[in-house]
C-alpha cells in the first residue's frame, strides 16, 4: 500500500474475495505507515490472515502457513511442521538463501515486481535488491521451490515491458 489513501478501497475490493486470503507486508507497506490493523480485519474476514512473523493451520488441519513479515528470515527457521503441508510466504526473494535448507513445500514471495522492463532474450535490465536471480517465475531451491509474482504494482517508475501484472491465486 503506497498512500494510506488508497487503502479504504483497496480493502473494500479485498473483502468481496470468498476465499480464505494470506499474505504478509513488504517494504512498501512500512514505508507508507499506514497501520495494519485494517489489513488484519480483511484478511481475518476471508477466513485467512495478514500474518507478521507468524503461522497459522488452515481449516483442513493439514496446512501450516508461515508468514515472515519485516523481521526476517531466521524467524520461520523452525516454523515447519512434520506431517504437515508447510507453505512459508515472505517478502525478499533472496531470503530464501537464508533458510538453511530448511524444507518447505511451497515458498511465495514478491518484491521484485517482476524487475518491470524484461527485454526478449536477455531478461531484466535492473534486478531490485534482495532479489538476487530470483527476479520472477518458478524457482527449484535447496528449501523446496519458489514462485515469485511479477504483483501488480511498479516502482519507482509507472512502466512495465514484457513483465504482464498478475494475481495469483494458490489452490491447494
Amino acid at each position: 500500500m503506497e498512500e494510506g489513501k488508497y487503502l479504504p478501497e483497496a480493502l473494500e475490493i479485498l473483502s468481496g474475495v470468498k476465499s480464505p486470503m494470506y499474505g504478509v507486508p513488504g517494504n512498501h507497506d512500512y514505508w507508507s505507515k499506514v497501520p495494519f490493523d485494517g489489513m488484519i480485519k480483511c484478511f481475518a474476514a476471508t477466513g485467512g490472515a495478514w500474518l507478521l512473523d507468524e503461522q497459522r493451520t488452515t481449516l483442513d488441519g493439514k496446512t501450516n502457513i508461515i508468514g515472515v513479515a519485516h523481521v526476517g528470515p531466521k524467524h520461520s527457521l523452525s516454523s515447519a511442521k512434520i506431517g504437515m503441508k508447510n507453505i512459508l510466504l515472505f517478502h525478499y526473494p533472496a531470503w530464501v538463501k537464508k533458510f538453511d535448507g530448511q524444507k518447505f513445500d511451497l515458498m511465495l514471495a514478491g518484491h521484485s515486481h517482476g524487475c518491470q522492463v524484461r527485454i526478449p532474450f536477455y531478461g531484466p535490465i535492473m534486478t531490485p535488491y534482495a532479489v538476487d536471480e530470483y527476479d520472477l517465475g518458478l524457482f527449484q531451491t535447496k528449501s523446496g521451490p519458489l514462485y515469485v509474482t511479477s504483483g501488480i504494482g511498479w516502482y519507482p517508475i509507472p512502466v512495465r515491458f514484457n513483465c504482464r501484472p498478475e494475481i495469483v491465486l494458490v489452490e491447494i
